[in-house]
């Protein structure tokens, strides 16, 4: 695994090894992300690994974001079609933000939710990271 997350938020870190099919030109399969996610606070570590997040979900989550920054209301959520992975961001009446990130490499018989509580200064280089990703990764074929 490489040193540096390509996504990075609180306790929460995403690395893209690769594309899950390299060769493949239909929208649909050739947009698979290998990638490994982990999620870790108060002495709890959850890795989850494989082809779980689709470069057109981090598209999405990267349009929420920017207009949750811009507004500084509403919710950003990573919405995996795989079940392993889930994350929002609430922006909250105090002016602050919540993080939930629910993860599991078991889908079967655990479930591992974090709360973080955040605030806007932290989305400027979330956004930056998924931006990122998308140049080294970007949605092909659309």
């Amino acid at each position: 695994m490489q040193d540096q997350p390509n996504i990075n938020i609180s306790g929460f870190r995403i690395w893209i090894h690769s594309y899950q099919y390299v060769n493949v030109t239909e929208y649909w399969d050739a947009n698979w992300l290998n990638v490994t996610a982990e999620c870790e606070a108060n002495s709890a570590r959850v890795l989850v690994s494989g082809s779980i997040i689709h470069t057109s979900e981090i598209e999405r989550w990267l349009q929420q974001l920017e207009l949750l920054y811009s507004n500084l209301e509403g919710c950003a959520k990573l919405e995996c079609m795989e079940p392993e992975l889930n994350i929002n961001i609430q922006a909250l009446k105090s002016g602050s933000m919540e993080m939930v990130v629910n993860i599991t490499p078991d889908i079967l018989s655990q479930e591992h939710k974090f709360t973080f509580e955040i605030d806007q200064s932290y989305l400027p280089e979330l956004i930056l990271n998924c931006k990122k990703s998308l140049e080294e990764f970007p949605v092909r074929f659309k």
